[in-house]
């Protein structure tokens, strides 16, 4: 008996699958369909670099082979997870050997390209622009922030979407059929199970496949696959959430502008959403007290005080009673008065305070504990408002001398804030009275 088998290992269900040909591709169509960018730049030859942007199983790898295939050019794949410096000198070299011996372009693929670092990438830069090598990199994560300018600027980006239900029903049913996958078992799947199936792959091609085939090792061949089969295999983990990843913080976006749209549908939905993929209920909590802030601000200030309270039930009682909280608060802002006064205010002065740096405090604005302070006419001058009318001292300005006053806060006329505008107006009347009665006096 063998310690090691010499026979090969069989590859899993999504790799025996793989499209050979851009027919059997599935999905994609806004950009492989005919008459579409990255077709025509197939049909007419003019093959460059790309970036594939797009989530998990959604056939990035498969394309840039179909690509090569297509185009009759040398295909080598590097995976970011697990190559350096010495596998891209090693691919360097392989290329110029395909173009030197055979004449045949090379395609350099590189998996999870944005785990490398700038360096790494750069290196990549010289073999693009001679022409040693046509790039192609796939990225889950959005290529603004994780690639070089310098690489980007070489490659074209390409946007792929998650697998739509009609995609992922053809892939399945390609997968029961197929003599490469289940084709010979003779296998069915209930009508209600291959919903399921579909709702649970969520746009991943490669998790669907992966989950069929853990159903069908569980059965003899002929069977059907059932729906409480699939409830074993899935468990409670369906939906497909990038903790920190790109998918991450489109959904925080769509709850964030959902509650400025003041739609509590929307927010509540992206709110379950995000907790149904297995997000920290604290972080949320954490950006709906800033949603509070940002967008109602003082036109609503029980919003702060109900979000922060929100956030504390979250943190004491953890869910479901804190995930209650937390959804109470968010509808409550979807519904509350809109105002982002505040926030525009404080963007401003930070802005001034950045541009206009060290600004000395005027003497009468500071404190004199000392005798010396005194002596420097430190506090000179100062009025204290409590001492004058309305306890307002009309008139006095609180910015640096090199300053001319600002108005940063403008209220819009809607919940609190019309009476927070109409106070302020009323002050400025003061203010251009009391100026009045400085240039009338003798």
């Amino acid at each position: 008996m063998q310690l090691f088998s010499s026979e090969p290992v069989a590859q899993p269900l999504a790799a025996r699958l793989r499209a050979n040909t851009l027919d059997e591709y599935v999905g994609q169509q806004h950009i492989l369909a005919v008459g579409k960018p990255l077709r025509e730049a197939l049909q007419q030859g003019a093959l460059h670099s790309m970036i594939f942007w797009g989530p998990p199983g959604v056939g990035k790898t498969t394309l840039a082979r179909l690509l090569a295939q297509v185009s009759d050019a040398h295909f080598i794949t590097l995976s970011a997870v697990l190559s350096g410096v010495k596998e891209i000198r090693e691919a360097v070299q392989e290329a110029k050997q395909q173009s030197a011996q055979y004449s045949r372009r090379t395609i350099l693929f590189v998996d999870e390209v944005h785990r490398f670092n700038k360096s790494q990438q750069d290196a990549f830069l010289p073999y693009v622009e001679d022409g040693t090598f046509i790039f192609i990199g796939a990225t889950t994560e959005n290529p603004s922030f994780e690639l070089n300018n310098a690489l980007l600027s070489r490659a074209r980006v390409y946007v792929l979407k998650s697998l739509d239900d009609q995609a992922l029903q053809l892939l399945l049913a390609r997968a029961l059929s197929d003599p490469r996958g289940l084709g010979e078992r003779g296998l069915s799947i209930e009508s209600q199970a291959q919903q399921l199936l579909v709702r649970a792959a969520d746009g991943d091609g490669r998790r669907l496949l992966n989950l069929l085939e853990n159903a069908a090792d569980l059965l003899e061949d002929g069977d059907c696959i059932d729906v409480d089969l699939l409830g074993d295999i899935l468990g409670d983990g369906m939906r497909r959430f990038d903790k920190g990843g790109e998918a991450f913080y489109d959904q925080i976006s769509a709850l964030h502008k959902s509650v400025r749209g003041s739609n509590p549908d929307a927010a509540l939905y992206w709110y379950t959403r995000m907790l149904d993929g297995g997000c920290d209920p604290l972080y949320i909590a954490r950006r709906v007290v800033r949603m509070a802030s940002e967008d109602i601000g003082n036109a609503d200030p029980r919003a702060l005080t109900l979000c922060l309270s929100a956030w504390d039930v979250q943190e004491r009682l953890g869910s479901p009673e804190g995930a209650l909280a937390v959804a109470q608060a968010i509808t409550y802002l979807a519904c509350a008065p809109k105002s982002n006064a505040v926030y525009m205010a404080y963007k401003a002065a930070r802005q001034d305070a950045q541009h206009f740096g060290s600004l000395d405090v005027p003497l009468h604005l500071r404190n004199a504990p000392t005798k010396l302070m005194k002596e420097l006419g430190y506090g000179d001058e100062y009025r204290y408002a409590h001492d004058e009318p309305d306890a307002y001292a009309a008139g006095e300005d609180y910015f640096p001398e090199a300053l001319a006053p600002r108005q940063y806060y403008q209220p819009p006329a809607r919940g609190l804030e019309i009476k927070i505008g109409e106070k302020l107006q009323h002050l400025k009347n003061l203010d251009r009275a009391s100026l009045r009665q400085r240039r009338d006096a003798p």
